[in-house]
């Protein structure tokens, strides 16, 4: 009767068939530097045969620009590091080179390294293309935005020169005209001033990159109260009272931060309710940075337009019914991605709403 074979030979071919089938590189090699073992999938992969890759170091296939590190990490596992992870470029039979990334672990009894290496060259490629598209959108942006301020700021004194002529007209010759006359000039005198009102919030968007400053510690509450005394009369106009926390001190844009507090109050006062205008400011610690809040009891925002509001010349009224270019919180979702930050918005029509936006922490940088 022919016996199976012990339990422990079956094993053995196990691990056998599970080296031989892997599509990843699997080796062994020796505290020399030497394979004493290699998987099919070197010679599917390389194109060297196994006797090439054994005959000399393996070092001796690294990437020259790649040696340095190997080198570092290889010294690493044999002088006691467990298990390392590294990345390195290996050349082929035909010349080329693919990049490998390493998982390695070192047997001190038998002076042995296990190592499972994985053909990444794709993966790395994908990243290039994804490194050098982005670095292009950067890029096209800038110029986009550079091209926006100069044109928005070109196109003003024209616009000026319009309004002003326009005026004068109707100032001169207002005896002459006759209603439909008054009423042309008078539209076309409220078209040329929207549209420059128009250019300088466009300015304000393309001057978050292009007029962008340094970040360095700001002190929040000294911008509240600069902010407050900018719009005293528009808070006067709709006797509003506006209050604060007590507010921190950030690593931000200062003039960038002033502008998104006083966009986003002078925003909570046009959009009032019937009730007597109330808007505090608030700010909360969290993990990693702070929270900030500007919340009013105004007219309140339907939840299915929270997202289009921070869109570019998005308006929810129109301009006899509210004046503005529909400009203003994009420019504040643009202030806050400028610092890393996020904002959002939560709200109820009729019971007011409130403008959540974050601060991360960082340290006192340079503009970008």
């Amino acid at each position: 009767m022919e016996q199976s074979p012990p339990a422990a030979a079956l094993h053995q071919q196990e691990l056998v068939k599970f080296f031989e089938m892997s599509i990843d590189m699997l080796c062994i090699a020796d505290f020399g530097g030497y394979f004493r073992r290699l998987n099919a999938a070197w010679q599917k992969t390389l194109g060297h045969s196994t006797e090439e890759l054994c005959a000399v170091q393996y070092v001796e296939f690294v990437h020259p620009d790649d040696l340095a590190a190997t080198l570092a990490e290889a010294a690493g596992l044999t002088a006691g590091a467990d298990t390392v992870s590294f990345q390195n470029r290996y050349r082929c039979k035909d010349g080329s080179y693919k990049w490998l990334l390493w998982h390695a672990h070192a047997d001190f009894q038998a002076n042995l390294i296990y190592a499972v290496a994985r053909d990444i060259t794709e993966r790395k490629r994908a990243e290039d293309v994804l490194k050098a598209t982005a670095a292009e959108l950067s890029r096209s942006n800038d110029e986009l935005s550079q091209f926006a301020y100069v044109a928005s700021h070109d196109l003003q004194e024209p616009l000026r020169m319009v309004a002003s002529f326009l005026q004068l007209l109707e100032k001169r010759y207002e005896a002459l005209l006759d209603e439909d006359g008054k009423k042309f000039i008078h539209f076309a005198v409220d078209g040329a001033k929207r549209m420059q009102s128009l250019i300088h919030d466009l300015l304000s968007l393309s001057r978050v990159q292009t007029r962008a400053r340094p970040l360095a510690p700001t002190d929040c509450a000294k911008i509240f109260r600069d902010v407050v005394d900018n719009l005293q009369i528009a808070i006067a106009d709709a006797d509003a009272t506006v209050t604060c926390d007590s507010l921190p001190e950030v690593v931000a844009d200062s003039t960038q931060l002033a502008q998104l507090f006083q966009n986003l109050i002078d925003n909570a006062l046009k959009f009032r309710g019937n009730e007597a205008v109330r808007i505090h400011v608030g700010a909360v610690r969290r993990k990693g940075g702070w929270e900030f809040s500007v919340r009013d009891n105004g007219a309140g925002i339907e939840a299915q337009f929270f997202d289009r509001i921070f869109g570019i010349f998005q308006r929810l009224q129109t301009h006899e019914q509210l004046p503005g270019t529909g400009i203003g919180l994009a420019v504040c979702k643009k202030i806050v991605e400028r610092h890393d930050g996020k904002i959002w918005l939560e709200s109820e029509p009729g019971r007011g709403s409130a403008f959540f936006f974050t601060i991360p922490d960082k340290k006192p940088a340079s503009a970008g």
